[in-house]
């Protein structure tokens, strides 16, 4: 396949010689062959022209959920992977919330299979514990060999301690990385919403930030005795900022994610008491979000995550006490993080994160494959029901105004174009 790219800016805050410069790019059976100001279209090569037309490098993000095997309903790998492409990620870490949860070597195996051919490039997260139970230790070694990028009880806390010490010991043996979702459940109890003058004035049970900040603490005292690879999904408060980034001075090995709802919308939206705004972590206020966004900006917080998790509607259509957690993240990411940064910035941020799982970044040089996005940053529109690529439509997005048309992606020698 041959793809001819013309007029496009390019996006890479690395690359001094072509960042922000419009070139013409030649990609011939998957790499990049030519770089140049104006080349001619020869052949049987496809032309992309498109308004604005930006590139980057492929884009990257460390939290989607999608549904298969047991939730096909919500989500499956091969509309899951679609949609990420469309969406201009090339590479997505896979949670391990599908029934049964993965657990061992052949479950890996089969997600990994499963996505082999698609475009976007599928990397799983093995569970924690068997069954995500929190009980006994799973196949840790036997899955990273298959291919898992690292270990997770998906937005389970890990009760005990001791548990979390011993995997942190036992995974230094092949450099495994070990997920601990920050939630202190005795804390936290049966909240559904931040704790704070909002779930007191809507009588719906508060999850303090007590309880996400406690946990923080606790496992970083427990990487401090252990050693070892510590990740924090999704962190949400201001003090968890803190404690990560004192962590840090001291040499821990630790990274941690923010959910990019979690620097949009702060609790106050949940006075419509729609569901769609229910996540877990949940939405702050104003003193996290600014202390979310420092953090980012500073290297505190590693990377953002759309944190996309499709939840079909008959978990949504309830009670708010009763409904399931989570928004789509995935359509919408690049609209919203090009409004909060300025584009050099928001396109730092969807690159970054594959080194602490192992992968290789993509660059845009001549000679290497081709791994692009393809975008116009400016295109400005509201957010509909129509730009839901997923089978579920449980987005707390609908209705706001976004800036910044995603094109489609080239990855593995597949180009994946959007409407």
């Amino acid at each position: 396949m041959s793809i001819l790219l013309k007029s496009a800016k390019i996006v890479d805050p690395g690359n001094r010689a072509l960042h922000l410069k419009k070139r013409d790019i030649l990609i011939k059976n998957g790499g990049i062959e030519r770089i140049a100001s104006k080349i001619e279209a020869t052949g049987k090569a496809k032309v992309i022209s498109r308004k604005n037309l930006c590139v980057s490098a492929g884009w990257f993000d460390s939290s989607v959920s999608m549904g298969e095997p047991g939730y096909e309903e919500r989500e499956t790998i091969a509309n899951g992977l679609t949609t990420a492409a469309k969406s201009g990620y090339t590479h997505i870490v896979l949670n391990p919330n599908t029934h049964p949860i993965p657990d061992s070597s052949s479950d890996i195996v089969f997600l990994k299979n499963t996505a082999q051919p698609f475009a976007t490039a599928l990397h799983p997260l093995g569970a924690l514990t068997m069954g995500s139970e929190g009980n006994d230790l799973a196949e840790l070694f036997d899955m990273q060999n298959a291919g898992a990028v690292g270990f997770y009880d998906h937005k389970k806390a890990m009760k005990n301690a001791n548990l979390l010490k011993i995997a942190l010991q036992y995974a230094q043996n092949f450099g495994g990385l070990v997920y601990s979702f920050p939630l202190d459940t005795h804390i936290s109890g049966k909240g559904t919403m931040n704790e704070g003058a909002i779930s007191t004035k809507l009588g719906l049970k508060g999850i303090p930030s007590l309880a996400e900040e406690i946990q923080i603490a606790r496992d970083l005292f427990i990487l401090e005795y252990a050693g070892g690879r510590l990740h924090i999904p999704t962190i949400s408060t201001a003090k968890s900022v803190s404690l990560i980034a004192e962590a840090k001075k001291k040499g821990l090995d630790v990274s941690c994610s923010v959910a990019i709802h979690n620097l949009w919308y702060t609790d106050e939206v949940l006075e419509t008491f729609d569901t769609n705004y229910k996540v877990m972590p949940p939405l702050r206020n104003k003193t996290d979000i600014k202390a979310l966004l420092k953090g980012l900006k500073n290297g505190t917080i590693d990377f953002v995550s759309s944190d996309h998790t499709p939840i079909d509607i008959e978990e949504k259509r309830v009670v708010f006490d009763h409904a399931e957690y989570g928004s789509l993240g995935l359509e919408n990411a690049f609209g919203l993080l090009n409004q909060i940064f300025d584009l050099e910035t928001t396109i730092g941020l969807l690159t970054k994160g594959r080194e602490r799982y192992g992968m290789e970044t993509p660059s845009i040089r001549e000679g290497e494959n081709a791994c692009l996005t393809l975008f116009d940053p400016d295109l400005e529109y509201t957010f509909g029901m129509g730009h839901i690529l997923s089978t579920s439509k449980n987005s707390m997005f609908l209705d706001t105004p976004l800036r910044g048309k995603v094109y489609g992606v080239f990855a593995k020698n597949q180009l994946v174009l959007s409407a």
